[in-house]
């Protein structure tokens, strides 16, 4: 089932406007031409300083990876089907959920970063600096070579190694590192959040022009990165955007950035982006938002952003080098079974060609051979299994390439690929707290995932799980959660229709409980997930306990 993602479409042209770039304080001109001394300038001031990871493979950098939201992506959609088992529990009848859509991770985003260097960025006052967003891993410069940055993600060839990093990250972690979701702190935003929240306020308006002429600056300035990219780049403009948001509105909150910029430069690990391609995709950032935020821009607020961009990009390049000590890039999958349980769900089991590691709840980005460079998000729909096997709940959405090729063209035997795994939706087993688990669609998949996790650790928790869709037919996979419950007493599963009724998913659950005492998981569209947030909290289980994949969402919940 895809995973976290948002709600852009699937395919379509490049559109939106904006004109040529113009140097602060310089006549206007086409990108790449002479004039362009200032923009070209920024490139050295966005290398990451005293650190550097180097990756020798091909590869293209790009500021929204496409693993990042897409149509295919609607993840958690209220729309399956199979006819429940006889006998089922009487489904709770609710109104209709709002259209399917989907949650997850999102493109590469600025954050904090060095000082420019005189000639480079107007040396003004240095505003006092942001949290040191210091990533867990580094890798050292060799003498006397210049350290280098890398670009935020593109699609494209195998990435290659870089150096290993200190001896202190050498030693391969069992299981992923999966961080939970912490609130930002209360404190005052530093001068360098200020800064870029204010550009950020100042480009909202005309926020496609700027994507469009990002990518325009970097195409033109880099032509080898295009052939690394979708042919269709409009929902790479979506994502690079909703990344932008998601670094300024978590600038200030250390531990949430890192996470997820470390998911990201795992991520990008699967486009062979390389370290010396970030100071590329900064300076056109850089060149896009100076254009747009003319009427705040000023060189106080291009040293905000240089900071914040080269610390960024320094933490991504660092996880990548940490994570290629413990995984290949990516991992190839044969499908080797394809259930077609409605017209547009099928539940799909590949084998990987080498042991993949992952946790229940998590889920993985995924590229099939009909659309290369093109990735969309699953979540795993059961816990890890002693055959290797992987199973994923797909829904074939309108525009959606992935997706639709997935239902109607794979067949055993067929071949793709699978990025890593990421994701902060899995059970705590160092306690005991009963599971309150909201699924909504296919949505259903990490949560059957999470019940099983639960069943082979041998624990008698309570786990409560409320299965959500539009009509009967569509809780296709209602007799597997049926048949679980009969295996395990601790298991109750509730199903929920919506007939129009007097409640959504989420209000269903107020007939129930008390909560106070469970961890919540939450996994549907994505205003499921917002309203399901906001029931839980309302009930009593604090923000700390709620569990849900969607950086859309963790935006607005922080």
């Amino acid at each position: 089932m895809d995973a976290p993602t948002t709600t852009s479409a699937d395919n379509g042209t490049s559109g939106g406007g904006g004109g040529w770039f113009t140097p602060r304080k310089q006549p206007a001109t086409t990108p790449g031409s002479e004039p362009e001394t200032a923009e070209g300038q920024r490139l050295a001031a966005l290398r990451p300083v005293g650190r550097t990871a180097t990756a020798g493979g091909d590869g293209a950098a790009s500021s929204a990876p496409d693993d990042a939201p897409g149509a295919d992506d609607a993840h958690r959609v209220s729309d399956g089907a199979t006819t429940p088992q006889r006998g089922a529990p009487a489904a709770i009848s609710t109104p209709e959920p709002p259209p399917s859509g989907h949650i997850p991770p999102t493109p590469s985003t600025p954050a904090s970063a060095p000082a420019p260097t005189p000639g480079q960025v107007p040396h003004t006052p240095a505003p006092a600096p942001m949290p040191v967003l210091a990533p867990q891993t580094a890798t050292a410069a060799a003498p006397g070579q210049a350290p280098q940055a890398a670009a935020t993600l593109a699609p494209g060839q195998a990435p290659q190694a870089a150096p290993a990093p200190p001896s202190s990250l050498a030693q391969p972690a069992p299981h992923p590192h999966v961080p939970t979701q912490r609130p930002a702190p209360a404190q005052p935003a530093s001068p360098d959040a200020i800064l870029i929240r204010r550009t950020m306020a100042e480009v909202a308006p005309v926020a496609d022009k700027v994507t469009s002429y990002f990518y325009a600056l970097l195409f033109v300035r880099h032509p080898d990165l295009r052939s690394l990219f979708p042919a269709a780049m409009d929902t790479q403009r979506d994502r690079l955007l909703k990344a932008l948001l998601t670094a300024a509105e978590h600038i200030d909150n250390t531990p949430v950035l890192v996470d997820y910029l470390q998911n990201l430069g795992r991520g990008h690990r699967k486009y062979g982006t390389r370290p010396e391609h970030y100071p590329a995709v900064g300076e056109c950032l850089i060149g896009a938002l100076s254009k747009y935020a003319v009427g705040v821009w000023n060189g106080e607020m291009e040293a905000a952003w240089v900071r914040a961009y080269t610390t960024i990009s320094q933490v991504m390049i660092d996880a990548a080098a940490a994570d290629e000590l413990r995984a290949p890039a990516w991992w190839y999958a044969e499908v080797v079974a394809h259930d077609l349980r409605t017209s547009d769900v099928a539940v799909i089991t590949v084998r990987p060609d080498q042991p993949y590691p992952f946790l229940a709840g998590q889920y993985t980005s995924l590229e099939t051979p009909w659309w290369p460079r093109i990735w969309r998000h699953y979540s795993f729909a059961s816990a890890p299994r002693s055959d290797g096997l992987l199973t994923f709940h797909v829904k074939a959405v309108p525009a959606g390439w992935v997706s639709n090729a997935l239902v109607h063209r794979a067949r055993p035997g067929d071949i793709i690929r699978l990025g890593p795994p990421a994701g902060s939706m899995t059970v705590d087993h160092t306690t005991d707290s009963g599971l309150l688990c909201l699924g909504g669609g296919t949505g259903i998949a990490p949560i059957k995932a999470l019940v099983e996790d639960v069943a082979e650790h041998g624990e008698r928790r309570p786990v409560e799980v409320f299965y959500g869709a539009r009509t009967d037919q569509d809780l296709y996979d209602l007799d597997t959660m049926l048949r679980l419950k009969q295996s395990h007493p601790w298991l109750e599963i509730r199903p929920v229709v919506d007939r129009h009724g007097l409640l959504q998913l989420p209000e269903a659950i107020r007939q129930y409980g008390p909560w106070t005492e469970y961890d919540a998981y939450v996994s549907g569209p994505p205003g499921m997930i917002r309203s399901g947030v906001d029931v839980l909290r309302d009930i009593g289980i604090p923000s700390e306990r709620i569990r849900h994949d969607s950086v859309e969402e963790l935006v607005a919940a922080n």
